[in-house]
């Protein structure tokens, strides 16, 4: 019987033969069958998706179909991994899907979305024309394509802000260092709100001032303080404002 056969060993009698090609047959026959049925789960719903996979799973687990099958058996797995949110499964399936079959499409589009969601951006972009190179006129991947693209220019826009707020923050800190200030915790941010110190062009400071008057439980807020002023200044219009609001309530 085959099935007693030692591993490498040549089929030597025409039944050994017979008995191989039956299993084969056999496992090529299941493998089918668990790729209908992981199908028929998929198209049943979120709750059976893990048991689609389990079928793809076993139908690629026989070994007994050709590249092209077993491709397609990987880009099905990888399309419930996406459902799943499982996104580092799905692209590796689809990359065992497109080694085993260049021009399955399917592949190259699961591999596109797997890495839009993982913000894999330049690997997706690589997919992406890689697909519309062996089909052209594929309208879903020019739109990921497209959508690929509006996602780079965001990320550039995002890598810019934050590397103008450390620039900006650096020369900050240096700033501070070289006045040698000591800054303490912040306070009162229920007045001042989220103002902080800048420079300006000119490498001077401008802060956020708070003055309290403890004994009216009243306070003012210079948002704009350039350190170059003097609080003698400030305080005279403070203390014109004051007037105008005094005269006010009289006359009311």
């Amino acid at each position: 019987m085959a099935l007693w056969m030692e591993a490498g060993s040549e089929p030597k009698t025409e039944t050994e033969i017979a008995d191989l090609q039956a299993i084969a047959a056999l496992k090529e026959s299941t493998a089918l069958e668990l790729k209908e049925n992981g199908n028929e789960l998929v198209k049943k719903g979120q709750k059976h998706y893990q048991e689609a996979i389990d079928c793809y799973t076993r139908a690629i687990n026989q070994k007994a179909l050709n590249d092209q099958y077993t491709s397609v058996l990987y880009s099905n797995r990888a399309h419930v991994n996406l459902l799943l949110g499982n996104y580092r499964r799905a692209l590796a399936d689809s990359q065992d899907a497109i080694k085993l079959s260049p021009a399955n499409i399917k592949a190259y589009y699961r591999a596109v979305k797997a890495c839009l969601s993982l913000n894999l951006l330049s690997e997706a972009k690589s997919y992406c024309e890689s697909g519309i190179e062996k089909d052209p006129s594929n309208e879903e991947l020019k739109k990921l394509a497209k959508q690929i693209d509006l996602k780079k220019l965001e990320q550039e826009h995002r890598e810019a802000q934050v590397s103008k707020a450390l620039a900006e923050a650096k020369e900050l800190v240096s700033a501070i260092e070289d006045r040698r200030l000591k800054l303490g915790n912040a306070m009162y941010r229920e007045l001042t709100g989220l103002r902080k110190p800048v420079l300006d062009k000119n490498g001077i400071f401008h802060w956020p001032v708070l003055l309290l008057y403890a004994e009216v439980m009243s306070s003012d807020f210079i948002e704009d303080f350039c350190e170059t002023d003097m609080f003698s200044a400030h305080l005279d219009i403070i203390s014109i404002l004051f007037f105008f609001f005094f005269m006010n309530r009289i006359a009311c």
